[in-house]
């Protein structure tokens, strides 16, 4: 839709002026005077144009998408299997907030942000060069672990935004 290759690495001012392009000849606006049917088809390209770009603003969306191109099923809420080092560190994470949190300790808690979103970046580089050479077995257990860290670091965000209403 965007005319962007199909890989990981998007360039992000390419991608927005793509999306601006192809936005300014779907919008609905423009098909004012197109007529009901007119009017809808519009909406939906518009509608199709605008889950596309969120699609490939989001790394976790975008490595998905790419995987699923390839005929690769996350499978996510069926297979819960991970490696065990992920599942140990995974449980640590679990406790460090959950003892941040009811201790209401927005120090360790900002500390804990900070070191996930470090883990996450340091993922995202290792995701990326597992799509792009084409190792789709190991970029899907990569995207698991990446939807986990994810919620942690919403859960994350939770405990910070509750604490600051006390």
């Amino acid at each position: 839709m965007f005319g962007l290759p199909a890989r990981f690495a998007v360039d992000g001012a390419r991608l927005d002026a793509a999306f601006r392009e192809v936005q300014a000849q779907v919008h609905p606006d423009r098909h004012a005077g197109a007529g009901e049917a007119g009017k809808r088809v519009a909406m939906q390209w518009s509608t199709r144009a605008n889950e596309a770009y969120q699609t490939l603003k989001s790394p976790l969306k975008r490595a998905i998408y790419l995987l699923e191109l390839r005929g690769r099923e996350i499978g996510a809420e069926n297979n819960t299997a991970m490696e065990p080092a992920f599942l140990i560190q995974q449980m640590e994470w679990r406790e460090s907030v959950e003892d941040a949190t009811a201790a209401k300790n927005v120090a360790a808690l900002d500390k804990l942000l900070a070191d996930l979103r470090l883990e996450k970046k340091l993922r995202y580089e290792k995701l990326g060069a597992l799509l792009d050479s084409g190792a789709d077995a190991p970029a899907v257990e990569a995207v698991r672990q990446l939807m986990f860290l994810e919620k942690v670091e919403e859960e994350i965000g939770s405990s910070l935004e509750d604490l600051d209403t006390l």
